[in-house]
């Protein structure tokens, strides 16, 4: 799958497609950011509805990095979200 890589608040959070699927199918994406490695790592998870491309990798390649940082600050953590 692909990935992107943002900066944020001075960190780099690695951004994926979840993979998961949902009855929305093509209306609903979970994206995965992960920062960090090991016991270390951070993760949290993000559903969005892309306006434009309906495939997952066109939907995240067609985001900005102020995008993907707005969906980063409404996230869940890992523990609470079904996609981790």
């Amino acid at each position: 799958m692909p990935r992107r890589i943002i900066e944020v608040d001075g960190a780099q959070w690695q951004v994926a497609v979840s993979g998961r699927s949902t009855q929305y199918n093509k209306d609903e994406f979970g994206l995965v950011f992960t920062r960090g490695t090991g016991p270390d790592r951070e993760q949290r998870a993000v559903r969005y509805s892309p306006l434009g491309a309906k495939s997952r990798e066109l939907s995240l390649a067609s985001l900005s990095d102020r995008e993907l940082a707005d969906l980063l600050a409404v996230s869940q953590p890992a523990w609470t979200a079904p996609e981790l």
